[in-house]
């Protein structure tokens, strides 16, 4: 672990423009920098570094952040590899943190397994130079297709016939028996507990990490007479360094490529990726003999979110593909299929054509993931109608899977209009199923993101809406989990159910996202600036001014409101921790940016970066200082805030009016009336009404 002082020097000496400067060409403009953008193509620079505050932005695909951001970003590093690389880059030494016994053992531990895969990887390499290894294991790669710097580049090997090959050279080098066991390189015999190779008259295929290390291999035989105990291929056992479910063929050499062209292909086999990258299609990676898993799909997202499935189109492939959408769908990925011509595989289609006629194969034959389950299930349900309404469910569950509300929306009309029925209940069943799991991840992410208690700032000062304009005259609170309304402050007696507690937060968090983003824009943006009230404006304060930070958030402070959207939510409490510590606005959003918490990060870069857009009326009716405009619509967006919460709890209470019994119906008439008498009184202030 890197200490934090170290930490600390790392970040404050590494200049923006250098470290971007490494990767990128930047012209000097005034006092900042430009360059066509890294992350996305272009032909018109929209790649801003800004020196001054330490930040760089892309007005064209929305990327920014700090120099540390920038490192992972463009060289998809972890956070302590960026940091690592830039104390490289300017010459810091770095001294992690004294560890404990147990810590230096488990490291020792883990590099010793490390040591002795890559000791085994250049064993097998050379390997295919030997007599045997040209004879077999050259002469079988070579008969596939592959070129000799294909098999250079993926570290292609061979196993020899010998079983104790490879444990001979290992001992011999000094490598642990508990080591060549636990990465499953060597297993033992049964009569005399000695070593012998696990790998043996096999052609190799190493596995690589994220980070390029080699973990774990494949081997294939190449025996032709079938028999039960000979396996086709044999794999590493996992271990520590070696988990199968989260490892994917292929993804050290495809990373990069899959992050610049926001693509990769899923397949299955070894041969499939090596034939498809030795093409030219470099995005490619594959599951290798396991069924696709939740921890292998978020590998794909952290380069793309688009994913297009290429299985072997037999059943087994066919039914693989269909889980793999709902997998991809529920992780906010677009799934894509594409099924090549009966007889080939990925391996097979990619060496009997050319590059370009691989490409126009793809774009011509790639299919939505869920129109591609939606005609595969219709064509074997057939005529059948209660096979059919199955189907639809089962669709409609597979839209549920999707997080994007607009997304799913669209979806849900399309199978509605595929199927012929009304889209409501298509959306009804979509509910439905999304309530299933809404209860346990909302409570996992309220404890993730939870507010911290006590109160933040003058509160014993003026509260934002003294004379009651915001609520009611009694001052009564509007609850931020959206549970009731009445004038004492009381939550209602309607007691809420599973499905509308899901529902209603989905619905609020559409609703004031807008205003939180603009709300936390404020504050990331002029968060220390003081709000200079005139002398006439309910909100001055003779005993002094407040920032618009301050001012922000005791308006929420007063009334328990927390940020419905989590990771503003989280950017919020971030920033205000960072705020009481005294920090300068520049300190407070550098430091957001350069925080291990990449939520944060990418929530200050955005919004901090993000350019305030006026209309031209708003523009006309403001004065031409910061500081007038600001006092005028910092108080408006608290307003506008304040307002779609009215709608959010007015939308709930209408669903549940149509749900009530005839004893609940009068209290939400009751709670109905007092949030249009408030929601009137908010529009009056707003200007929207006249009293």
């Amino acid at each position: 672990m890197i200490p934090k002082e170290t930490v600390d020097l790392i970040l404050d000496t590494a200049r923006i423009e250098e470290v971007i400067g490494d990767f990128v060409t930047l012209k000097r403009r005034g006092s900042s920098y430009v360059a066509c953008c890294p992350f996305h193509n272009e032909k018109t620079p929209s790649f801003h570094v800004t020196p001054s505050k330490g930040i760089y932005k892309c007005f064209g695909c929305g990327k920014a952040g700090s120099a540390v951001g920038f490192v992972m970003e463009h060289e998809h590093m972890t956070y302590p590899e960026a940091l690592r690389y830039l104390a490289r880059r300017y010459n810091i030494e770095v001294h992690e943190e004294e560890e404990s016994a147990e810590q230096i053992a488990a490291r020792q531990r883990s590099e010793s397994l490390l040591a002795a895969s890559e000791f085994a990887f250049k064993f097998y390499k050379d390997q295919l130079k030997t007599d045997e290894g040209r004879a077999i294991g050259l002469a079988y790669f070579r008969s596939r297709g592959l070129l000799p710097e294909t098999i250079e580049k993926y570290g292609l090997g061979w196993a020899p016939k010998d079983k104790d090959s490879f444990t001979k050279a290992a001992k011999d080098a000094g490598y642990k028996d508990e080591f060549l066991l636990e990465t499953g390189l060597c297993s033992q015999w049964e009569s005399d507990g000695s070593l012998h190779d696990r790998f043996y008259e096999r052609v190799m295929f190493p596995i690589h990490s994220v980070s390029g290390r080699v973990i774990a291999f494949g081997g294939r035989t190449l025996l032709k007479e079938k028999s039960d105990k000979i396996a086709k291929y044999v794999n590493s056992k996992e271990s520590e360094i070696y988990v199968k479910s989260r490892s994917l063929y292929g993804i050290w050499f495809a990373k990069s490529e899959m992050a610049k062209v926001d693509k990769c292909y899923l397949m299955e086999g070894y041969l499939d990726v090596l034939s498809m990258h030795q093409a030219g299609i470099l995005n490619c990676v594959a599951s290798s003999g396991t069924s696709l898993t939740e921890e292998q799909i978020r590998i794909i997202k952290k380069f793309t979110s688009n994913v297009t499935i290429m299985y072997d189109g037999d059943s087994a492939g066919l039914h693989a593909a269909i889980r793999a959408i709902g997998m991809i769908l529920k992780e906010g990925m677009a799934p894509r299929v594409v099924f090549l011509p009966d007889g080939d595989d990925p391996d097979s289609f990619a060496r009997k054509h050319t590059l370009e006629e691989i490409r126009e194969f793809i774009d011509t034959h790639e299919q939505d993931g869920i129109a591609f389950k939606t005609d595969l299930l219709l064509s074997e349900a057939g005529g059948d109608p209660l096979k059919k309404a199955n189907l639809i469910n089962e669709i409609a569950d597979t839209v549920a899977d999707i997080p994007d509300p607009i997304r799913r929306q669209v979806y849900v009309d399309t199978v509605a209009e595929r199927f012929g029925i009304e889209s409501d209940i298509i959306q009804d069943r979509v509910r439905k199923t999304r309530e299933k799991t809404a209860r346990e991840e909302r409570l996992a992410d309220e404890r993730r993101y939870a507010r911290p208690s006590g109160p933040r700032y003058d509160s014993n000062g003026p509260r934002y809406d003294s004379n009651g304009a915001g609520y009611d005259s009694n001052g009564a609170g509007y609850d931020s989990n959206g549970a009731g309304y009445d004038n004492s402050g009381a939550v209602d007696n309607v007691i809420p159910s599973e499905a509308s507690v899901s529902q209603r937060k989905n619905s609020r968090e559409s609703i004031l996202e807008p205003s939180e983003r603009e709300l936390l824009g404020f504050i990331l943006r002029y968060g220390r600036t003081p709000l200079q009230f005139e002398s006439d404006s309910e909100f001055f304060d003779p005993e002094g001014t407040q920032t618009v930070a301050e001012f922000i958030d005791s308006a929420l402070y007063s009334d328990n409101i927390e940020f419905s959207n989590l990771p503003y939510r989280a950017a919020y409490n971030e920033y205000f921790r960072l705020y009481d510590e005294k920090l300068d606005q520049d300190a407070i959003v550098k430091t957001m940016m350069d925080g291990e918490d990449r939520t944060v990060a990418d929530v200050a870069a955005q919004l901090s970066t993000e350019k305030y857009e006026l209309t031209v009326h708003n523009f006309s009716e403001a004065l031409t200082t910061t500081d007038s405009w600001l006092v005028n619509f910092v108080p408006r967006a608290i307003l506008v805030y304040h307002d779609k919460r009215i709608t959010a709890q007015q939308k709930e209470l209408s669903r549940q009016l149509a749900e009530a019994s005839a004893d609940q119906l009068l209290d939400i008439m009751n709670q109905m009336g007092k949030l249009n008498a408030i929601k009137k009184t908010l529009n009056i202030k707003l200007g929207r009404l006249h009293k």
